[in-house]
């Protein structure tokens, strides 16, 4: 069977919507590519939850009309897109990555976001799989199954998560834009897994209505895209009709304007060899083009190890209600199952303590960008491993505080945060470059991240997957 070629991948968010403009291609064509490539690769993928094929196709055809009769939405008018399986979509049921029936709680009110990506005339393809319950960052689901990284067609590796399907579905080209959500790495971590750029947006700057609830003090929605430039024009486009009052455009940043903070704590502990040495070669590929870097002590950052295992299990115990829980928890992942099943135990005033420290080590981190414009780090300790070796729960352990360790802080502290491509290990798996920007200072940072993006080697792109070109 003949795989049709990724109408975006090669075009980048901006090529597409010119050549759309300029009647080269049209959305429904794009559309039906990717329809086409996910019925031949999304058996070996599981990279889709479901897939809603004629009403991406009626969608796109009712665009491709309206740009006809001269009606522009923006430079997002006709992407093929996927949405996480957490979001409330009209017509689609949301499983939040499990088999417990929580549709009811969910509700069939769209949110804000998804309302915002709709009028930006983007084509819903259909939502991807999750961990479940996205309280996870490896991306393993025995609950609803685990999409394969299509960086390695031989063996299974871990796709990262909790956004595991965005990712995977992005990167063997499924999509043109993938949208996930973060609460401690889950759009920065699959995105880093599988190669792409990644955001997370500042907690708050996005409503998350209409989507399950996690933690919703640290919850956050994203982007993964192939570029920092896609993920700026994109985020652009959806912000400006989220928060249309807010200026979001910055001017093109300059290297010799920066200064990089690269932490002398935390961030490099237990890091792989071979991403360690990436990551030192980045920074001294920054340097030559006269990137500032300054040493910098990161305070309180572990106090994320104390928040995370005690907020998300007890806010989602609070959502799902402690009767349902148990009534139904033999439909639960059992790894999953495990963690909801300690936040019974919790004390409030326990939880309560954590919240007001959290609260502290917000205010006292602020000052940190006082001196740099982004803090830097790997995005993850390791490249993907391979899903056979979570069978040791030792391993998996690791595997999990190894993938979280770096992501969660910008979560813990209300930053914004971002992955891009740093090559890959001498196995040709990918690795994450991350950079940290202030709270609320979004634009800004992708701006930052363009800017230090060309300055990087040209991210690859996965090899063929079992015969079948992905680019």
């Amino acid at each position: 069977m003949t795989l049709p070629s990724d109408p975006v991948a090669s075009l980048g968010i901006a090529g597409f919507a010119d050549a759309l403009r300029r009647s080269e291609i049209t959305s429904e064509q794009a559309v039906s590519a990717y329809l086409a490539r996910i019925e031949i690769l999304d058996p070996l993928l599981c990279a889709y939850e479901t897939v809603d094929a004629c009403r991406a196709l009626a969608t796109a055809r009712a665009m491709d009309t309206l740009l006809a009769n001269g009606v522009d939405l923006g430079p997002l008018m006709g992407l093929p897109v996927s949405v996480k399986d957490l979001f409330v979509i009209d017509g689609l049921t949301p499983h939040a990555g499990s088999n417990l029936p929580i549709q009811d709680k969910l509700g069939t009110q769209e949110g804000t976001f998804i309302r915002a990506l709709k009028s930006s005339g983007c084509i819903i393809l259909g939502t991807t799989r999750m961990v479940e319950f996205a309280l996870g960052i490896t991306g393993y689901s025995l609950s609803r199954g685990t999409p394969w990284n299509p960086w390695d067609d031989q063996q299974h590796r871990l796709p990262g998560g909790s956004s595991s399907g965005a990712g995977v579905a992005l990167a063997s080209g499924l999509c043109g834009l993938s949208i996930g959500s973060d609460t401690g790495g889950s759009v920065r971590v699959p995105a880093a897994m599988c190669g792409l750029f990644g955001l997370k947006t500042t907690k708050g700057l996005w409503p998350t209505d209409g989507a399950f609830p996690l933690e919703p003090h640290t919850d956050s929605i994203g982007l993964l895209t192939r570029t920092a430039q896609d993920a700026a024009i994109a985020f652009n486009a959806l912000n400006a009709r989220i928060n249309p009052s807010s200026q979001t455009h910055h001017a093109s940043i300059t290297p010799g304007q920066l200064t990089l903070g690269v932490p002398d704590n935390y961030f490099l502990d237990g890091v792989d060899v071979e991403m360690k040495s990436a990551f030192e070669h980045a920074l001294s590929v920054f340097k030559a083009s006269d990137v500032k870097q300054l040493s910098l002590h990161v305070p309180d950052v572990d106090g994320r190890e104390r928040y995370f295992p005690v907020a998300m299990p007890a806010h989602l115990l609070s959502w799902l209600g402690e009767k349902f829980f148990l009534e139904h928890q033999e439909l639960i992942d059992p790894i999953i199952r495990a963690r909801i099943e300690k936040g019974i135990g919790f004390k409030a005033h326990h939880y309560l303590m954590l919240a007001e420290e959290r609260r502290r080590h917000i205010d006292a981190a602020k000052s940190l960008f006082d001196h740099v414009d982004v803090i830097v780090s790997p995005t993850t300790q390791a490249p993907p491993q391979k899903l056979s070796e979570l069978e040791d729960s030792n391993i998996a352990m690791q595997a999990a505080m190894g993938m979280t360790r770096n992501t969660q802080p910008a979560n813990y502290f209300d930053w914004c945060s971002v992955t891009l491509p740093m090559g890959t290990n001498s196995d040709g798996l990918p690795f994450g470059l991350q950079l940290n920007g202030s709270g609320s200072d979004d634009s800004r940072l992708l701006a930052i991240a363009v800017a230090l993006e060309a300055l990087l080697d040209p991210a690859v792109r996965p090899k063929p997957f079992r015969g079948y070109k992905l680019r």
